[in-house]
């Protein structure tokens, strides 16, 4: 079984002094639990863990009853310390409330009980991390697999890699197209929009916020105008709410849009979006062609790799200081931009289909002390890049 690198950092904090509480955040489908699953055979004190999967999402005081009968069995068995994790706690409502009175109860008291908690995606901090426990935690994200994890771990191809994208329960079924992307819409797709957007968000048209994401989705890596969106929607709706929606898919970190790079941010917001999936997963299941029509089309399998370079951007970016862009001006256009700090480095990708534009030279002329790399045929090998930490680049 991998080993991802989030366990090492969870276990190295819970060997520390009780000072924050550990939150465990990322997409659906992607390990933390078995990455609680590792580190409870690797602690070497005694732990509690529990899910809110199932509880009554108005019974929040559920968390003070578990945390109760951890302090009276610490009493009762003498124990020094103890390691309490809560699983899906984004599912009840005011849990925040609940959790800074009984995490600063125990710092009150000197108990020392170590809290993890573990929820699905960014929404877990919008919904309560900075409004009730603001500094008290400390967050670690889990993202969604890469590349050499998946070929490690299943010994996917670079190709399927691109086209199947980094869901690990699914890589079992990549030899069924049609039942791998049952699975996807099932097991990954549902839940996430069901539970973690529906279910922490206040959404007025679900159905309006699901044909957004599967219209972004089929278009991942293409710019995509609000108002031509709303015009293919079947519920009604304006370009405000699509915005919103957008937003809210990519604190999901399921699809976001991504504005053009322009020194002036009033020029960022006004831009026309830019979808982009966080996970190649996510653009396959949409679309009704095979892995071997998409690898031998030149045109799609193009598509498919701006779209998987994009994402892998997208993941490092929500665990580095780094924010990601393209840039377009007339018929000149950048695939993507990355912007840390004071550093700009503009990036390029070549399937070895594509023609070469000449977006790269513009960009260059446009922003002369920016950095450019070419993704692909004549420049970083595909296999290098999706096995480096974009902010290294810069």
């Amino acid at each position: 079984m991998i080993t991802r690198n989030e366990l090492n950092i969870l276990q190295a904090r819970l060997d520390e002094p009780r000072n924050f509480i550990q939150v465990l955040a990322g997409p659906r489908q992607v390990g933390k639990t078995t990455i609680i699953d590792q580190l409870v055979h690797l602690l070497a004190v005694p732990y509690t863990s529990v899910s809110a999967d199932g509880i009554d999402s108005n019974n929040a005081e559920w968390i003070a009853d578990i945390w109760n009968v951890v302090r009276k069995t610490m009493e009762l068995q003498h124990q020094q310390e103890h390691v309490l994790i809560i699983d899906e706690i984004q599912l009840l409502n005011k849990w925040s409330n609940i959790v800074k009175r009984e995490w600063d109860a125990d710092t009150m008291s000197k108990t020392n009980i170590k809290v993890v908690l573990l929820g699905s995606s960014r929404l877990l901090l919008k919904n309560g991390l900075d409004e009730s426990l603001a500094g008290r935690f400390e967050l670690i994200h889990v993202p969604h697999w890469s590349y050499n994890e998946m070929h490690e771990a299943f010994g996917l191809s670079l190709e399927q890699y691109i086209y199947y994208g980094g869901y690990p329960g699914a890589a079992g079924l990549i030899k069924d197209g049609k039942r791998w992307k049952q699975y996807l819409r099932q097991s990954i797709v549902n839940p996430a929009i069901e539970k973690d957007v529906l279910m922490t968000t206040r959404i007025l048209k679900p159905a309006l916020l699901r044909q957004v994401f599967e219209i972004g989705a089929t278009h991942s890596g293409e710019l995509l105008a609000l108002n031509k969106i709303v015009g293919q929607l079947q519920d009604a709706g304006n370009t405000s709410t699509v915005a919103g929606y957008i937003h809210v898919l990519g604190e999901a970190e399921l699809l976001c849009g991504l504005q053009m790079y322009a020194p002036d941010v009033t020029r960022q917001y006004q831009s026309i979006p830019k979808f982009q999936v966080c996970n190649s997963a996510l653009h396959t299941v949409y679309h009704p062609s095979t892995f071997e029509h998409i690898y031998t089309d030149p045109a799609l399998w193009g598509r498919w790799v701006e779209s998987a370079v994009g994402a892998h951007l997208i993941n490092h970016a929500s665990e580095e200081d780094y924010k990601v862009f393209y840039w377009r001006e007339r018929n000149d256009e950048m695939d993507f931009v990355i912007a840390q700090n004071e550093q700009v480095l503009g990036i390029e990708v070549k399937s070895g289909h594509r023609s070469a534009g000449n977006g790269l030279r513009a960009f260059q002329k446009r922003f002369p002390h920016a950095r450019t790399l070419v993704v692909g045929t004549g420049g970083m090998p595909l296999d290098l890049f999706f096995s480096t930490d974009p902010s290294c680049l810069c």
